[in-house]
Order: structure tokens, then C-alpha cells, then sequence
């Protein structure tokens, strides 16, 4: 399950046309939710890549995703995760072209190992689209302990420090687990004791009072022995100040909480 509430923005229209090739459907997260349920697809295969596509992205267009020449994604909009898919392990050319036509706006190479499962990340305003291909935890976090990876894609947002608040304390009770997180930051998986946290960040350097105005504040949520997420910072959009929002992609999901 996913760990945090999302703002998702964008349209989850995905494309099935790679059906032969993949043998698997692409689903996506529902269209213009407060929340990503984290019910996406990881399937583990020991003949197999997995790979999934985010838009992180505030002013692209709708995008058309392809590997090579066959498309994966179709009108994939902004905050869009889409669920993990199977493919054959090689060389692929990933390219997001401007929804409906062959304007190709960011591509990146990269060679997909067996049983590994990837994200390609796609950021910053689209003047300057970038596209970073990741390797994503597909293990079990240590006993006791979930694995969570912040990664800064807000491009309107200053650096923030970032805290996990136990439930029963305050902001003021806690140490950050990372600081200085600013755009383009990724800080790997960082293990962290399970139980029940809220989400905070404040700027960067701030020292927390019972009158701190949070940057990002989100709700309780508790969290699963061994499971894995990416927490990505995006732009909060239709507001007249720039505001952050989060989204969360679900890496590896504790057997435990599919039971």
C-alpha cells in the first residue's frame, strides 16, 4: 500500500497496444485523486525487467511514452505513475513525445537487467523536460524497518528539511531524516523504524516551534515491516502561490500487507 495521500493531477489514460510484446496490461492510477492506493502491479519475475513511468513534469503536455518503437503510455499527464511492466531484458530507447504526435521532448538509453525493476523519472518544466532512469528496491527493507527514497522534483520550491513525526508527537520532538532536499536531490533509500508517521518539511535550516508554518505537512499513516517506497516532491499547481505536493510510488510491497 502506499504510505502517504497524493494530489495526482494528471490523466491516467495508459495504452494497451504492446500487448504482444509484453504480455501485460498497462494500468494506471485513477484520474484527478487525492490519493494513490499503491495497488499497482509489481510482479516478480526471474526472466524479466520491470518498469514504470512518471510524469513529474508541471507545464508538459500530455505525453506518449515509447520504448523503442512501441508505445507504453499514452497521454500520460502530470503527477501520473503508472503501474510496473514487464519487459524482456535489453537496451531500450525511451522516448516522451508531445501526446498525439512524434515531437519527441526528453529520451533516454538504457540497458534493463533480469529481475531488476526501474523507474524512468520525467522532470523539470518542459523547456528543460530531463529524463532519469532509476533502479528501484525490489527487496524486502531489514526487519523492523521500511525503505523510503526522497526525490525533489518541485521546481518552484526552495530546499526543505524532512520529517517522519511519530504518531502521539510533534514537529518539535523530532530530528529531520534529511536535509537540504532541493530540486534534482535523490537520497537513495534511507531505513527507517515501521510505525505511524506524518509527513513534514519545513525550509531548509529551520529550527521547528509549536508556530512553524510547514511547507508540506501530510496525514498519519502507518507503514509495513519491509515495504519500500519513492516519495516524489512535485509542484503544486492552480494556486497563485507556489505550493508542494508529494506523490508515492509503492517499490516493494511487504507480503504482509497483500495478506
Amino acid at each position: 500500500m502506499s504510505f502517504i495521500k497524493t494530489l495526482n493531477l494528471g490523466q491516467r489514460l495508459m495504452s494497451f497496444t504492446n500487448l504482444v510484446r509484453k504480455a501485460a496490461c498497462f494500468a494506471a492510477v485513477a484520474s484527478v485523486t487525492v490519493a494513490l492506493s499503491g495497488c499497482q502491479g509489481i510482479v516478480n519475475s526471474p526472466t524479466m525487467s520491470q518498469v514504470r513511468i512518471i510524469n513529474a513534469s508541471p507545464d508538459a503536455p500530455g505525453l506518449d511514452i515509447y520504448q523503442n518503437s512501441a508505445i507504453i503510455a499514452s497521454n500520460l499527464g502530470f503527477g501520473s505513475i503508472t503501474s510496473y511492466v514487464p519487459i524482456d531484458p535489453g537496451t531500450y530507447t525511451t522516448t516522451a513525445n508531445a501526446f498525439g504526435t512524434k515531437q519527441v521532448l526528453s529520451s533516454s538509453k538504457t540497458t534493463f537487467v533480469t529481475a531488476n525493476q526501474y523507474t524512468v523519472l520525467i522532470g523539470n518544466v518542459a523547456a528543460s523536460l530531463q529524463q532519469l532512469t532509476l533502479k528501484d528496491q525490489s527487496q524486502a527493507a531489514p526487519s523492523g524497518q521500511i525503505a523510503l527514497r526522497f526525490i525533489d522534483q518541485a521546481t518552484r520550491i526552495a530546499a526543505v528539511d524532512v520529517y517522519l513525526i511519530p504518531s502521539g508527537s510533534k514537529l518539535t520532538d523530532v530530528t529531520p531524516v534529511y536535509t537540504n532536499l532541493s530540486f534534482g536531490i535523490n537520497t537513495g533509500y534511507l531505513n527507517i523504524p515501521i510505525g505511524t508517521y506524518s509527513l513534514a518539511m519545513v525550509p531548509t535550516g529551520t529550527i521547528p516551534t509549536s508556530t512553524t508554518i510547514l511547507t508540506y505537512g501530510g496525514p498519519q499513516v502507518t507503514y509495513t515491516s519491509g515495504s519500500a517506497s519513492t516519495v516524489i516532491l512535485i509542484d503544486q499547481q492552480l494556486l497563485t502561490t507556489p505550493g508542494l505536493q508529494v506523490i508515492t510510488a509503492p517499490d516493494f510491497v511487504s507480503p504482509i500487507a497483500t495478506s
